[in-house]
């Protein structure tokens, strides 16, 4: 079978329900304030960053192929494992156990899993679900090996899609193009729901300006291959275009092309740049 790699390009989320620090926790570390830690566990080692990324698997497989989700902000790593006294006392808890602890506290806070395989014997075996609490939605991968297990949580905030119609006809009649953060599904020309009011502000403004014809030009990062990217822009710009139609925007009025990684206007070397090279430009023409 081959193995899972985690790529640890951002954060991991554990689950508290009070965020305490206890005796022999590494200095600076506490729960997060989700679920409780295991009985007779403490933080061995703990990371958190402002803005970071994570792959997580979102297949129920440990095969490197299978699909994951990058989920973009602020990031929590905990490494757990037994405390000195029950080391000493030659206690020892199974991962399966852990895993099993897990899955109900899962279900008590109301998350979603995502993916799982849960395989005795198999170190490689993972949770990774998600909850979502008003403009929140947090993202926790749970590993474990026995006698110690590890949570890797993302916080990302829903994006508020405000700007508005009359903004892009400004910034069009100024600078001759605007940048609009709208987003996809992963890998995917499918616009996510939570971009859709931003759709809306687009039929607006061609709508109230019947003279306006735009391009609709997609960019990515440059995570993967450049011919990869560019027929995943030009999808996403299409699905934009073909968005205004439906909603009753004459095709004639509009183009769509993508670009790919060919025109960042930021670092590619960083999470936040290449958040801002993934966009959607709305071009005068």
């Amino acid at each position: 079978m081959k193995t899972l790699k985690i790529f640890c390009l951002s954060g991991l989320l554990l689950l508290a329900i009070s965020s305490t620090k206890a005796q022999g926790d590494a200095e600076g570390c506490s729960d997060y304030p989700l679920f409780n830690r295991m009985p007779n566990f403490k933080i061995n080692e703990c990371e958190s960053r402002e803005f970071d990324a994570f792959k997580f698997p979102i297949e129920n497989t440990t095969d490197e192929s299978g699909k994951t989700e990058t989920v973009e902000g602020k990031y929590f790593y905990f490494y757990y494992e037994l405390t000195d006294e029950k080391k000493d006392q030659d206690y020892h808890i199974s991962a399966l156990q852990i895993f099993r602890n897990f899955e109900n506290a899962l279900r008590q806070a109301k998350a979603t899993i995502v993916a799982k395989v849960v395989e005795p014997g198999n170190s490689y075996s993972f949770i990774t679900s998600k909850v979502v609490q008003k403009n929140m939605e947090t993202w926790v991968w749970i590993g474990s090996s026995d006698d110690n297990y590890s949570l890797k949580i993302v916080e990302r905030e829903k994006m508020i899609q405000s700007i508005q119609a009359n903004e892009m006809w400004d910034a069009l009649n100024k600078d001759g193009f605007i940048a609009l953060d709208i987003l996809f599904d992963t890998g995917k020309a499918t616009i996510k729901e939570e971009s859709l009011p931003i759709i809306d502000q687009m039929y607006d403004l061609l709508n109230s300006n019947a003279s306006l014809n735009v391009s609709i030009e997609g960019h990515t990062d440059n995570v993967g291959t450049p011919e990869s990217n560019k027929t995943l822009s030009e999808s996403r710009a299409k699905s934009v275009m073909d968005a205004l139609v439906s909603r009753g925007i004459t095709a004639n009025r509009l183009s769509s092309i993508g670009w790919g990684q060919e025109r960042p206007v930021a670092d590619n070397r960083t999470e936040e740049g290449k958040a801002k090279n993934r966009r959607v430009e709305l071009v005068k023409k």
